[in-house]
């Protein structure tokens, strides 16, 4: 099957695509997209395969660097209002949308301020049911927020300032669509899609190829001057077996793979995470900070029926988990070192701001036992028995945080549910304890401590823990007026001491970004967001 699909996207390329000037060879770079694809759509732009597709065919106002700073893209330039609320974009006059039928004479136009003020729009329209509305839907009034003042400068208007909001545009989402083609395809937007991005689509046969051609009249260049894309095209597959599409990767049919799940980690990593000698030297391994925070949550709304007789609402007990738990020996033996203990607050560790000042919790069994006393159940004696909840795919994990529990005099039961019930009962605080993962949306810390505001409480955010505390209450909407990156991100540092002090949550590990690439590709994105940018791959 898979010689099948190959020899397809060949036809399709050797078809559809002339070779780069000075170039010889067509160059293809060739990706598994393991969970599927559901729409090229930006609107409904809701996981990382989706987001990688996206990047390359769409552009926004503005996107991330590697350091995950805010950069220019189609907005050369912008300015915030002394109050905050205002910001104007100058955008680029060299942009267009990719060639499409639908377009007068089948050419791509210019991109201009009504093409922002449309797609945004888009976003926010119930009838389109974006899954991106909330970039925007608590922050504007409506429509008018959304002005092009001419061609070239477009505007947006919040209801209240917000600093992270520039970080927030730089999400797929918010890229920008022609009119003409969505409203021609409407919901079927999503298997034709047209960007203004460095790569064009081509062919889509869902679950089975994915082919995206170089964009020739893209409008970014390199250092020298040169246009990119230096790629012609990529192919993905959909493999959704982990082990059979990394054989394919080893076998040289892939030139990218993400991740190495645990069934077969220790054939490829040794427990310090280092390439293993059966494949040393095959390929690159690239690896660093990862913005997702593995934890527990805890409720602790005293409020909930289901929190009143247990045992979690009590601090001390909480506090209790939280140094009861060896969360280095965790990452070594169970993730092969691909992780950093979460030994400080709840933002993870490569987010812009990530302080080690903050207090979190180290391996300390004593201070657990200590601590398990002072809460009235000395070595855990008549302390109620504690269900633990959580998937089929972190049940390896919870049984070592069980056996690490159980040695503290905390007593716990495990119960394993699917991903989707399991996420159904966290947004009803119908679970007193489970684990879960916060992967950031945009590269700022206000993410993760969104989910401790308390007016973010369920059903109206992802407050999961129902934590409620005044203090931080008040800085989390301080922060919000604060210009100054520097003078943020010391407000973030005083939130999560905040939370650690109280421990809603046990932070288990920040993760890393594991990418396997062939000892051919060069050029590639190092990032935090482990956001795909193809744009300057090169492969030899």
């Amino acid at each position: 099957m898979n010689k099948l699909f190959g020899c397809l996207c060949i036809l399709v390329l050797l078809n559809s695509c002339k070779p780069a000037a000075n170039n010889n060879h067509q160059t293809v770079f060739n990706i598994n997209l393991d969970e599927g694809l559901t729409s090229l759509d930006p609107a409904f732009c809701r996981n990382h395969n989706t987001i990688w597709m996206d990047n390359q065919i769409y552009n926004g106002l503005v996107q991330i660097d590697d350091s995950l700073k805010t950069s220019p893209c189609i907005a050369k330039s912008w300015e915030i209002s002394a109050d905050g609320k205002v910001y104007t974009f100058h955008l680029r006059n060299d942009v267009s949308f990719q060639d499409d039928a639908h377009f007068k004479n089948g050419k791509g136009r210019k991109v201009i301020a009504a093409d922002f003020v449309y797609s945004f729009n888009r976003l926010i329209d119930p009838k389109v049911a974006s899954s991106g509305s909330w970039i925007f839907s608590d922050k504007i009034t409506g429509k008018e927020a959304f002005r092009a003042l001419n061609d070239s400068t477009f505007q947006i208007t919040l209801k209240q300032p917000f600093a992270p909001f520039i970080s927030m545009l730089t999400a797929q989402y918010c890229s920008v669509v022609p009119h003409e083609v969505v409203d021609f395809y409407g919901k079927d937007f999503r298997s034709h899609p047209v960007g203004t991005g460095p790569f064009k689509f081509r062919y889509w046969k869902e679950g089975e190829v994915l082919v995206l051609l170089k964009n020739e009249k893209y409008w970014e260049k390199d250092n020298d001057g040169r246009q990119l894309p230096y790629l012609n095209a990529v192919r993905a597959t959909f493999i959704d077996d982990k082990q059979t599409s990394f054989m394919e990767f080893i076998k040289k049919n892939l030139d990218f793979f993400n991740d190495i799940d645990g069934s077969y980690r220790d054939d490829i990593l040794t427990k310090s995470g280092q390439i293993t000698r059966k494949y040393k030297g095959q390929f690159i391994l690239s690896t660093g900070p990862y913005l997702n925070t593995t934890y527990l949550g805890m409720l602790v709304d005293t409020t909930l029926p289901i929190v009143k007789q247990s045992p979690l609402r009590i601090l001390k007990i909480r506090q209790a988990i939280n140094y009861a738990i060896d969360k280095q020996k965790l990452i070594k033996y169970l993730r092969n070192s691909l992780g950093t203990p979460g030994y400080q607050g709840f933002v993870p560790k490569g987010m812009p701001g990530f302080g080690e000042d903050i207090q979190g919790y180290t391996y300390d069994p004593v201070k657990a036992r200590c601590l398990l006393a002072e809460a009235g159940y000395p070595d855990g004696k008549n302390l109620p028995l504690i269900t633990l909840t959580t998937t089929v795919a972190y049940h390896n994990l919870v049984e070592y945080i069980q056996g690490e529990l159980e040695r503290a005099g905390i007593k716990t039961k495990i119960e394993v549910t699917q991903g989707a019930s399991l996420r159904e009962l966290v947004a009803k605080n119908g679970i007193n304890f489970f684990n879960g993962t916060w992967i950031a949306d945009y590269p700022d810390g206000e993410n993760y401590l969104s989910l401790f505001y308390s007016k973010n409480k369920i059903p109206f955010g992802p407050n999961y823990t129902g934590f409620n505390n005044p203090e931080f209450d008040r800085l989390f909407e301080q922060a919000y007026n604060v210009k100054s990156d520097e003078e943020r991100y010391a407000l973030y540092r005083k939130m999560d001491n905040i939370i650690m002090a109280n421990a809603p949550v046990v932070v288990l590990y920040y993760d890393k970004r594991v990418n396997l690439y062939q000892n051919n590709i060069t050029g590639y994105s190092i990032n935090a967001q482990n956001l795909l940018t193809l744009k300057r791959v090169k492969k030899d």
